[in-house]
């Protein structure tokens, strides 16, 4: 009896190999089917498409319009409330009272070393009829002869040429320069302690030649001139160059003494007395003459209001003050900052209407 034949296995589909091997490295579970009752965890729709957003209402949109206008609109009023108020809170803006009543300050504080800015504020309240008297409020110990001068001559100018009032309020010092410039004006006040006069003239450099040498440094100077490089602050001077300088200070006393006593209504003889360089409190200046009376800047102010005519309270305008914030500080130059070692070694010869 011939052997069974055994069993074919089914025919060899390589695609099933394909879709049933896993990939070199993959894992792949046993496939289970389904138990009765098995149920997908997630409900009919996951994985469909989110719906689209609600549209927005148009007066959602309209709030969300007023909402931006009142906040820029804010910001703008701070903005200007801002720069008024850094324009001092009790002067108006120039060029903003149209009463005719007003009263011009100009604030003469510190040492005086530019005097530009002064004459420019002294010649267009010269020029506005609205303005009906200018207030000196000087604050200073004077400085530089020839910019001290410049503006006692345009105080001159003012009261002579546009028969405008100019008057000084002096608070704590007006001193040498500081009162070479309020002898110009009309009417002196000045408080029973501030401190008044100092007439006289100053001259002063500084002599590093010592430092020079120590260093082991030499300066050299070519001139053409006996008295070019008179005052070179490297060396001594020699007694002619003493007499030189002696005669300038000499000429610019005498022009001191005799534009006080133009001012003053006074002779050279009854000012020249006093022209020691001394200082005298307000109370001691009333009877010399070197004042027309005591009071401090709200009396100034007054007096002076009625003197022109002006009734109740003066309109009070004020130069606008451009103020340096932190920015600006950084943006400047830093000598503007810290000063300039170099700048204590280059200090030429100059002549001062200060006291110190």
């Amino acid at each position: 009896m011939p052997d069974a034949i055994p069993p074919q296995p089914p025919p060899h589909d390589p695609g099933q190999d394909a879709r049933q091997s896993p990939r070199q490295g993959e894992y792949r579970t046993p496939y289970a089917a389904p138990q009765p009752g098995f149920r997908v965890p997630y409900g009919p729709g996951y994985g469909a498409a989110y719906p689209p957003p609600a549209r927005r209402s148009g007066w959602f949109w309209a709030a969300i319009t007023v909402a931006i206008v009142g906040v820029v609109a804010i910001a703008m009023s701070w903005i200007v409330a801002s720069m008024v108020k850094s324009l001092g809170s009790d002067a108006n803006v120039d060029g903003l009272d149209f009463s005719g009543n007003s009263i011009a300050v100009i604030d003469v504080s510190g040492v005086i070393v530019d005097a530009d800015a002064v004459d420019k504020q002294l010649e267009k309240y010269g020029k506005d009829d609205g303005v009906k008297a200018i207030l000196l409020h000087i604050d200073s110990p004077g400085g530089g002869a020839a910019a001290s001068q410049e503006i006692y001559h345009e105080v001159m100018r003012v009261r002579e040429k546009q028969h405008k009032k100019v008057v000084a309020s002096v608070e704590s010092v007006g001193a040498s320069g500081a009162y070479y410039i309020a002898s110009a004006c009309d009417r002196i006040y000045a408080n029973p302690a501030s401190v008044v006069g100092s007439i006289g003239v100053i001259m002063e450099w500084t002599n590093y030649g010592d430092l020079l040498r120590w260093a082991k440094m030499q300066h050299v100077t070519i001139s053409h001139g006996e008295y070019k490089d008179a005052g070179d602050p490297t060396r001594q001077m020699t007694p002619k160059e003493e007499a030189y300088f002696q005669s300038l200070v000499d000429n610019m006393y005498g022009q001191f003494v005799h534009d006080v006593a133009v001012g003053r209504h006074a002779t050279d003889a009854k000012i020249t007395p006093l022209a020691t360089g001394q200082v005298w409190t307000g109370e001691q200046a009333l009877p010399l003459g070197l004042i027309d009376a005591q009071g401090g800047y709200r009396e100034a102010l007054i007096d002076t209001a009625r003197s022109v005519g002006i009734k109740g309270e003066p309109h009070v305008v004020r130069p606008s003050k451009a103020r340096r914030g932190l920015l600006g500080m950084l943006n400047d130059d830093a000598d503007g900052l810290f000063a300039n070692p170099s700048q204590m070694l280059d200090r030429s010869p100059g002549f001062y209407f200060l006291w110190k």
